[in-house]
């Protein structure tokens, strides 16, 4: 049997009180654990996502976010799916117990503990539940990929994509990951406050073997939406690095197994790298607004999408109306000289989408019960129900 101890297993403590997490913390580093610790459910999902750990020790009184529902986002979360999760709590009632094992607990200790206790518990979890070995020579259990682009810029593409990315993470409570992938163009990190907009150009720029599950995780920055980022640059020069298509391909194929779902803004067009990336997606969302040239310019795009090798059935369409204009089509004007169904269409919400750009959220976390809420709604809807055929 494995001695995990010597082995200096990651042990993730959740708690809000500050008294546990140090004894907690000092008593297991004596054992010779690594410890990492949060104060609160969202962070420490945030951790988990991010540190991986062998185990996790977790409070079930918390605000905001108790530890039942922590236990369920890390259990729908492909990379914490199996890890073993010690939940602990004061309250001794044996519904309390029940209810922490039908949200996905190993095991259940009642404070106060005696530190031998919690030990002989550690380590029983740890050595019954095989260890994690490298995740980079393991077959990585994947996502559902949603690329969303259109056949011209200026359609809404991002502010699409960072809301439907939002509603996934409220709707499946699971891991969701928004990547920009168009360098010397991005405008999420400006939008949502964010510093570090060099990711996408760091590991297109360098070595293709560089480009590791563990470095891509590492990079994904977390957003109160829930939505963990990779940014593209908005420095033009940057856009050369669109022709590193060895470099898409092992990022997106890292990205697929981070997340249950992961969105990818593929910018306009059908470039090159959109060529690449398009075929390793497994839902594609084509943007367009209800004018007749954005409609013919669809069409072509579309065509094109089709002949190589997308399936009809795994691509939706948005009509996005950006303003109040009498001037464009119906929706089903549009689907009638599009000859494709919509699978949404959005009203113009332009005060809206203003006010998300000044919280630095996205549009349905500022009013999740209007109208462009409920018609992300739909969408979502549909990712989910393709979602389940595959």
């Amino acid at each position: 049997m494995l001695d995990f101890a010597d082995m200096s297993a990651k042990v993730l403590v959740i708690d809000d009180d500050m008294d546990t997490l140090r004894l907690v913390g000092l008593m297991l580093q004596r054992q010779g654990y690594q410890i990492s610790v949060a104060n609160s459910g969202q962070q420490g999902l945030s951790k988990a996502f991010e540190e991986l750990p062998d185990l996790i020790l977790l409070d079930v009184m918390m605000p905001e976010m108790d530890g039942y529902e922590v236990a369920r986002r890390l259990r729908s979360t492909p990379a914490t799916a199996s890890t073993p999760i010690l939940m602990f709590t004061a309250n001794s009632q044996l519904n309390d117990k029940v209810a922490g094992f039908e949200s996905g607990a190993d095991d259940y200790l009642t404070k106060p503990t005696h530190p031998s206790e919690l030990q002989a518990h550690v380590k029983a979890l740890l050595e019954r539940i095989p260890r994690k070995v490298d995740t980079g020579s393991l077959h990585q259990k994947k996502g559902t990929v949603i690329g969303v682009l259109s056949a011209r810029g200026g359609l809404g593409v991002t502010t699409l994509a960072i809301n439907v990315a939002a509603n996934l993470f409220s709707r499946s409570k699971s891991e969701v990951v928004l990547a920009e992938l168009v360098p010397g163009k991005g405008t999420l990190g400006m939008d949502l406050g964010l510093n570090d907009q060099k990711t996408l150009a760091r590991f297109l720029a360098g070595d293709p073997a560089d480009v590791t599950r563990e470095r891509v995780r590492e990079a994904l920055i977390p957003h109160l939406s829930g939505v963990r980022l990779l940014l593209a640059s908005s420095q033009p020069g940057d856009i050369h690095l669109t022709s590193q298509l060895a470099n898409y391909e092992k990022l997106v194929k890292r990205l697929s197994t981070l997340g249950r779902f992961v969105v990818l803004d593929l910018g306009s067009g059908l470039s090159p790298y959109a060529q690449k990336v398009i075929p390793m997606c497994n839902q594609l969302m084509v943007v367009l607004e209800g004018v007749p040239n954005s409609i013919v310019h669809t069409r072509a795009l579309i065509d094109e999408i089709i002949k190589l090798g997308f399936k009809k059935e795994k691509l939706l369409t948005a009509l996005n109306n950006r303003v109040r204009s009498d001037t464009q089509l119906s929706a089903s004007m549009v689907q009638d000289q599009l000859d494709y169904p919509l699978t949404v269409t959005f009203t113009a919400a332009p005060e809206l989408l203003t006010q998300a750009t000044r919280m630095q959220t996205a549009a349905v976390l500022c009013q999740p019960d209007g109208v462009t809420a409920k018609q992300v709604n739909k969408l979502t809807d549909k990712i989910m129900e393709l979602e389940a055929l595959l």
